[in-house]
């Protein structure tokens, strides 16, 4: 397991898995899929976990879950998208946490590795970091207490942190991430099968921790 990162004076950074959509094209909400043995929602707990982050949140809202070592936060404005689902995460983070990696449920290929690169610029003192892919800023990202009251209130509709990384990108330490991980997500059951065949052993395929951009 990775080493967990903290601030300069030991406060700890969160992990906030977002997990409340519904899965419309899918047919399923997200967070109860099994890819690889596993589902959706714990595997997302895991990669933040092992990433370095401790505590863990995860935002629930078409579907109630609980993931053992975590806290659980429903979002019953889950339908109106994924700005709700930040928001409400980023108020329930207690006091002592001074940043806060987030995570979206439906990025299976994001990895430990990249979670932990993020934890690194911030011990290094950056306060606002994102993962790149190609040169495009995705998923995980990293941010810092003092910005979560611009990110809450520009988290609007289903996007989440994206204009805050935009409105403030003088502030952003982009980090590359193409070696160990992609932020593809899962919106089809087309996307899942094409999943299953990189990640399960049982459809011939690998452990695919840098899967295609």
């Amino acid at each position: 397991m990775t080493t967990r990162k903290t601030g300069g004076d030991g406060t700890p950074v969160a992990g906030l898995l977002l997990a409340a959509g519904e899965g419309t094209r899918l047919g399923n909400p997200k967070a109860l899929v099994e890819l690889a043995g596993e589902r959706l929602v714990d595997r997302g707990v895991r990669i933040l976990c092992e990433g370095g982050c401790v505590p863990v949140y995860v935002v629930t809202g078409a579907a109630r879950v609980e993931v053992d070592g975590t806290t659980a936060v429903h979002n019953p404005q889950w339908r109106s998208g994924m700005g709700s689902s930040l928001r409400i995460g980023l108020d329930a983070m207690p006091t002592e946490v001074d940043a806060v990696v987030i995570a979206l449920v439906d990025q299976p290929l994001v990895t430990a590795a990249a979670v932990n690169r993020l934890l690194e610029a911030y011990a290094e003192g950056s306060r606002a970091v994102v993962a790149t892919y190609g040169g495009n800023l995705r998923n995980p990202v990293l941010l810092g207490r003092e910005h979560w009251p611009s990110v809450h209130a520009l988290a609007e509709g289903d996007v989440g942190a994206r204009p805050f990384l935009r409105a403030y990108s003088h502030l952003v330490t982009p980090v590359d991430c193409d070696d160990v991980a992609s932020p593809d997500d899962i919106d089809t059951v087309e996307d899942l099968e094409r999943m299953r065949k990189l990640l399960d052993p049982g459809q011939g395929g690998g452990d695919a921790t840098g899967g295609p951009d």
